[in-house]
C-alpha cells in the first residue's frame, strides 16, 4: 500500500499553488483532480468572461502570466496559462478522479475515489466553490414555469434573443453577464443593495492591493486617490462600460416572490420573465470531508488554513476564512506558501520521531 506524504484534492489554481511550494521539498505529493483537463473551476465559467486585472496581476507563484493581447485576460487565455504552468513544473496529477469520501484510518487519511483508494499522512482540500453554486430561496419558486440557471451553467446569450431575462446578483459576475445578455434580450437586474462601481481607471490590481493593506491595517486609501474600494466592487471592464453607456446598469432591489410566469415585486406588481440567471455566488465545496466529523455550523474551524479539529488537514482557496482573499488568483499564493511550510514541518517532524 503506497502512502503519500501529501494528497491535494483539486487541481485548480489553489491546488496548483500549494503543489508549487511542495514540489521544492522532498515530500511525495499527488493532486487528485476531477476534470479532464487543466483549468479547475475556470472550465465552468461563461465563454466571454474576462479577468478584471491585467496579466501581471493574474499570475500564480513562480511564473508570471504572459502579457495578453488585450489588457484583461480572457477565460481561454487564463486556462492556457494554467495548462502551461502545470506543464512547466511537471506536477503529479491524477485526472478524472472524483474524491467521494475521506476518512481517518490508523492515523492516515483514506481517500476513496471513483477510481482507486489513496492513503496519505497529510491532506490538502483545494476544491474551491464552483461545485456548490448558491441559489437563494424565494416563495413559490418552484411554481415558476420559466428557466432558472446559475451563472456556473450560463455559457453565452445565444438562445436568449428577444427573451425577458431577470439577472439576480451584483458583483462582477452579475455585471458582466448583464452586459452580454442585454445586447440580445430584454433584461432587468436585481441586487440586494445598490452596486458599487469603480472608476474607469481602477481595476483588480488596486482591489487586491488595497484589500491586502486593509487586512494588514495599513490602508489609507492614498493608492486609489481617496476612493474606498473592496473586493465586492465592480470593475469597469470594456463590456461593462459599454453597458453603462447604454444605460443598462440600473439595478433594483429584490422581488417578493415568484408566480407561474415571472415575479411579483414588493408593491404587488407582476412582471413576466422567460429566464432567471442567478449570479449569486457559491458556497464551499466540502462534502467529501463530511465523514471526518469536523464541521460546526457547516464550516470547518481553521487557524489560517489549518483545521483545528484535524490538524493534518489544510484548506486552501475557499475565501477569507481560509486566508485573506484566498479565493482569488492574487491571494491564493500567500496562503499556499504558509500552508506548505507547515505541512513540510509536520511531515518532517513525524519522520524524525
Amino acid at each position: 500500500m503506497k502512502i503519500y506524504d501529501v494528497l491535494i484534492i483539486g487541481g485548480g489554481q489553489a491546488g496548483l499553488s500549494i503543489a508549487y511550494f511542495l514540489r521544492r521539498s522532498k515530500l511525495d505529493y499527488l493532486i487528485l483532480d476531477n476534470q479532464e483537463q487543466t483549468g479547475g473551476s475556470w472550465l465552468q465559467t461563461w465563454d466571454s468572461l474576462k479577468l478584471f486585472s491585467p496579466s501581471e496581476f493574474s499570475s500564480l507563484s513562480g511564473w508570471g502570466m504572459p502579457k495578453t493581447e488585450e489588457e484583461y485576460p480572457t477565460k481561454t487565455e487564463f486556462i492556457s496559462y494554467l495548462s502551461a504552468y502545470e506543464k512547466r513544473y511537471d506536477f503529479a496529477i491524477e485526472r478524472q478522479t472524483e474524491v467521494l469520501k475521506v476518512v481517518k484510518e490508523n492515523e492516515l487519511f483514506k481517500i476513496e475515489t471513483n477510481k482507486d483508494t489513496f492513503y496519505s499522512k497529510t491532506l490538502v482540500s483545494a476544491t474551491g466553490t464552483a461545485g456548490n453554486p448558491f441559489i437563494p430561496k424565494y416563495p413559490n419558486q418552484n411554481s415558476f414555469l420559466g428557466e432558472q440557471i446559475h451563472s456556473v451553467n450560463y455559457k453565452n446569450s445565444g438562445d436568449l434573443k428577444n427573451k425577458n431575462v431577470l439577472i439576480v446578483g451584483g458583483g462582477n459576475s452579475g455585471a458582466q453577464v448583464l452586459a452580454e445578455v442585454s445586447k440580445v434580450a430584454h433584461t432587468k437586474w436585481v441586487t440586494l443593495k445598490e452596486p458599487q462601481f469603480l472608476p474607469d481607471d481602477i481595476d483588480g490590481r488596486y482591489l487586491f492591493n488595497e484589500a491586502t493593506q486593509k487586512f494588514l491595517g495599513n490602508s489609507d486609501e492614498k493608492s486609489t486617490g481617496g476612493f474606498s474600494i473592496s473586493l465586492s466592487n465592480i470593475v469597469m471592464i470594456e463590456s461593462v462600460r459599454e453597458a453603462r453607456d447604454k444605460n443598462v446598469l440600473n439595478a433594483v432591489r429584490p422581488f417578493k416572490e415568484f408566480y407561474e410566469n415571472g415575479v411579483i415585486w414588493e408593491g404587488g406588481t407582476k412582471e413576466e420573465f422567460d429566464v432567471v440567471i442567478w449570479c449569486t455566488g457559491f458556497r464551499s465545496n466540502l462534502k467529501h470531508l463530511e465523514s471526518l466529523d469536523i464541521f460546526e455550523d457547516k464550516r470547518i474551524e481553521t487557524v489560517t488554513t489549518r483545521s483545528v479539529k484535524e490538524p493534518n488537514l489544510w484548506l486552501i482557496g475557499y475565501g477569507n476564512w481560509t486566508g485573506f482573499a484566498s479565493a482569488t488568483i492574487y491571494g491564493v499564493g500567500k496562503t499556499a506558501r504558509y500552508a506548505a511550510k507547515q505541512i513540510i514541518e509536520v511531515v518532517s517532524k513525524n519522520e524524525n520521531v
